[in-house]
């Protein structure tokens, strides 16, 4: 018998509960609002009192009450209509005999069908339903029209406070959606974009090298000059691929800071942070604009997990002598003590010469400004690459 009641209750995939499952919250969370039931309880104090009748109605009610709304939660979006009707059908078969139940069962019932109903034009239709229902088995067991007036206006405010409640979840969960299919793109433009690289990059220089040890293989026996030319070249070959590979490694772990200032956008729009920065400086050398990325990846990190804060702004200043970049948000404050990320800021900072400064009074935001030297000098691809390997024609010819 229990396990066929437990088996009853359990989450339909399309039911509220499994989507508060997939929310990563307790199923029942939405059991919350039955705390507004309580005035049932309080009812009495203010009319006849803890009367007999108000006992078994209540005992006999409430039971019904609170099945129906759990399966209102947990049965499946083809189902839920006929129990939130269930609650309005309660309070109106509570009406002669329990006039304090039956307006609370009525409300719970008219709230229900929104939350179960998701076509807007669709509740209107049930809500006019109910009320005119409720409205007339009310004024026939002698209710003040007064009070079912009140009630139905409760109704509505409630029902629209709701409505906006489910379209403020609906963008927040169209917006992640979309988040996390900018994220899957760019994941998916960089791998096709290192796969470019890496098969560009290596493609001929293996296969040259393959060429040239089959040759020395064959030249070994008759010619072990020509044998020993041909590996020498191939070391020459793989020494400069491997060069060019390490070159290659360095760009793929580095960041520009058009790409890290739109992740951080993104990152900070879930917290409901607003992210503004003004033009980037161009031209940078590759190591200070990975600093800076760098830098202002921790800095938003910290404000998404730790500020507190709702605005949040990156700018950038350049000299003939220094680059300034400030990053300030407008949360708690009282930065007291600098923990690893920090750390790590200022030590990538000090690499580059510069200097990097905190200001967080209590309850006035952060500031944080870094100064870095401008170094107009930029390294050349061919720079640390190694000897360049001999041409193909030259190889053709050579194994002609």
């Amino acid at each position: 018998m229990i396990t066929a009641i437990r088996n009853w209750l359990a989450p339909a995939p399309d039911s509220e509960a499994a989507e508060n499952i997939r929310k990563g919250a307790n199923p029942w969370v939405d059991a919350v609002h039955l705390l507004w039931s309580i005035w049932l309880f309080f009812d009495p104090l203010f009319n006849k009192g803890f009367t007999f009748r108000w006992v078994w109605t209540i005992a006999l009610s409430y039971p019904i009450f609170l099945l129906l709304y759990a399966l209102c939660i947990v049965r499946p979006q083809r189902n839920r209509q006929r129990y939130a009707w269930g609650i309005a059908l309660l309070a109106i078969a509570m009406m002669g005999l329990n006039s304090g139940a039956a307006c609370c069962y009525f409300i719970y019932g008219c709230v229900m069908v929104r939350m179960c109903e998701r076509r807007m034009w669709a509740y209107l239709l049930h809500l006019v339903l109910m009320s005119a229902l409720f409205a007339v088995v009310a004024a026939a067991g002698h209710l003040p029209w007064q009070l079912i007036l009140y009630l139905i206006v409760m109704v509505a405010v409630i029902s629209g406070v709701i409505h906006v409640g489910i379209n403020a979840s609906k963008k927040n969960a169209a917006l992640k959606l979309s988040q996390d299919e900018v994220r899957r793109l760019a994941a998916t433009a960089e791998r096709e974009r290192i796969g470019r690289d890496l098969h560009d990059l290596l493609g001929h220089t293996l296969s040259l090298i393959t060429l040239k040890l089959e040759l020395s293989r064959k030249l070994f026996d008759r010619d072990p000059e020509g044998a020993r030319r041909e590996l020498e070249e191939a070391e020459s070959v793989a020494r400069h691929a491997l060069a060019e590979v390490r070159s290659a490694v360095t760009g793929i772990r580095s960041t520009d800071l058009a790409a890290e200032l739109a992740s951080a956008r993104l990152l900070l729009d879930s917290s409901a942070v607003h992210l503004d920065y003004g033009s980037l400086p161009d031209s940078l050398p590759a190591e200070v604009e990975r600093a800076l990325a760098l830098v202002i990846r921790e800095a938003v990190t910290n404000i998404h997990r730790h500020a507190g804060a709702t605005e949040a702004s990156v700018r950038f200043a350049r000299t003939a002598e220094q680059l300034d970049m400030q990053i300030r948000d407008n949360g708690r404050g009282g930065l007291s003590a600098h923990g690893n990320g920090i750390t790590g800021m200022c030590e990538r900072i000090r690499a580059l010469g510069g200097s990097l400064q905190i200001d967080s009074p209590p309850h006035k935001g952060t500031c944080l400004r870094v100064s870095v030297p401008w170094r107009a000098q930029r390294r050349t691809p061919a720079q640390g690459a190694g000897p360049l390997p001999p041409r193909s024609d030259d190889f053709a010819r050579s194994v002609a």
